[in-house]
């Protein structure tokens, strides 16, 4: 066994590396199936929804976003004697823009000559002693963190937050067009959103983890769930209205039709989201025109809410149709709005 191993700085000991069967471990058929382990790796569908320019997925820009947002630091590639010289170029690519530590494990005495060439341009280290590579990966001495039996969790049992009532709206906030840096939002026209509970937190925040690869999507319906806007304003924000320093989200509503131009503090647990969605937004072709969702992305955006099992509160068991009616509190709204009416119409005169 060869050990082939890019020279970075120290990093923490986090790791992400195919995990499954062997099959899935090496799987190089293609550069896009190499992003879409790479994805898999990181606990995410190897599939984007959406449409794209000509066709094609950016599962590597996608995979490049969450791997810059995410706290992970290592990457390890078992049986990359198989790579080709231009999947282990992507790898490397990978590698510079991410700054993540690359290890290719070779399952040959020698490296391949298509690895050996495209390994001219990087500054690696070959590793063929076993415990040398141990030691390299984790130090000396050679540790393995031991696995820890995780709780049992509620993935397949339905979360009904009332922030989600308004994503789905007839309101038609319009984006900006020149540059606007707007202030903090003040609720005039609606309740703020109540905040989630910690639990709530750490529930929501690991299913939009584990739902998508779409940086885009997943950070929309984060978005909606700390601002409690609807879905075409999340469609307003731009790339540029994410401050990750200041860790606020600008959104616009320049005829002031809901909550005006404003922005809005982003919770910790919603940052990684919103930087893997800048990241996919800068780095993905015809992506950098929206930051959370596109005017085509609601149905794409709500199936991935219902895969989540997130749901706004839902009419009474006897008038539900076995869908999830996202449009229940505009509806209920508009019915008050209209008894309203024919309440104080004047009755025509004989």
């Amino acid at each position: 066994m060869t050990t082939c191993s890019t020279r970075t700085p120290p990093w923490p000991p986090t790791t992400c590396r195919p995990a499954g069967s062997p099959s899935t471990r090496a799987r190089t058929t293609s550069e896009t199936g190499l992003a879409h382990d790479l994805l898999a790796a990181l606990g995410k569908p190897p599939l984007l929804p959406g449409g794209f320019p000509a066709g094609r997925q950016p599962a590597w820009e996608a995979a490049t976003a969450w791997i810059t947002a995410l706290p992970v630091t290592r990457l390890t590639v078992l049986r990359a004697h198989r790579l080709t010289a231009r999947r282990t170029m992507r790898l490397l690519q990978l590698r510079t823009l991410t700054g993540i530590h690359l290890t290719l494990v070779c399952h040959r005495p020698h490296l391949p000559a298509a690895l050996h060439q495209a390994l001219q341009t990087a500054d690696y280290c070959v590793t063929a002693d076993f415990q040398a590579a141990r030691r390299h990966y984790y130090g000396t001495p050679a540790a393995v963190s031991p696995l820890v039996d995780e709780p049992a969790r509620s993935a397949n049992r339905w979360l009904t937050l009332p922030v989600l009532d308004r994503l789905v709206s007839y309101n038609s906030p319009a984006p900006c067009t020149a540059p606007c840096t707007p202030p903090a939002i003040a609720f005039r026209h609606r309740p703020p959103p109540a905040p989630l509970t910690e639990q709530a937190v750490r529930e929501v925040a690991r299913r939009l983890a584990a739902v998508t690869a779409h940086p885009r999507l997943a950070a929309a319906l984060a978005a909606a769930l700390f601002t409690g806007v609807s879905f075409q304003q999340l469609a307003t924000a731009r790339p540029g209205d994410y401050d990750d320093a200041a860790a606020t989200l600008a959104l616009h509503d320049r005829a002031r039709y809901t909550d005006g131009c404003a922005t809005h503090c982003v919770p910790p647990w919603a940052r990684v989201f919103l930087r893997a969605a800048v990241c996919f937004a800068r780095l993905a072709p015809g992506q950098d025109q929206h930051l959370l969702a596109g005017p085509h992305d609601r149905t794409h955006l709500l199936r991935v809410a219902e895969a989540a099992r997130l749901r706004p509160p839902q009419p009474f068991a006897g008038q539900r149709t076995g869908r999830i009616q996202w449009d229940w509190r505009e509806r209920k709204e508009a019915r008050r709005y209209d008894a309203m009416l024919t309440r104080h119409q004047i009755p025509p005169s004989s």
